[in-house]
């Protein structure tokens, strides 16, 4: 197989797919609304069914809603990464050190 077969076999819609992530999550909140309403208006302009459009508007927002939940996992799952990192394993540091620590309170006697 040469490259230009691979090259073909390569969906052409990924690169629109990476770019679309790659946009801020405000971004990308305001095109998936605007899209739903784009989505609602064809939908009631080809039925004449007024409700149609409401659907849309909901497919945006949900689509919004779940660009906000996607990039939220996509930092969680980053920031779990940076905390198995040894330099930045604080709760661990912290937990040594109570143990090395002495009890000078008041003793019983």
């Amino acid at each position: 197989m040469d490259s230009e077969s691979k090259e073909e076999r390569k969906p052409r819609i990924k690169p629109i797919i990476e770019a679309a992530d790659s946009l801020s999550l405000g971004i990308s909140m305001v095109v998936a609304v605007l899209m739903g309403f784009g989505i609602g208006w064809l939908l009631r302009s080809l039925t004449g069914i007024g409700w149609l459009f409401w659907v849309g508007i909901f497919i945006g927002v949900s689509a919004a809603i779940l660009n906000v939940y996607k990039a939220y996992s996509k930092q969680y799952k980053a920031y779990e990464e940076l905390a198995k990192e040894p330099r930045y394993a604080i709760k661990k540091q912290l937990e040594d050190d109570k143990e090395d620590d002495l009890d000078y309170g008041e003793k019983e006697y």
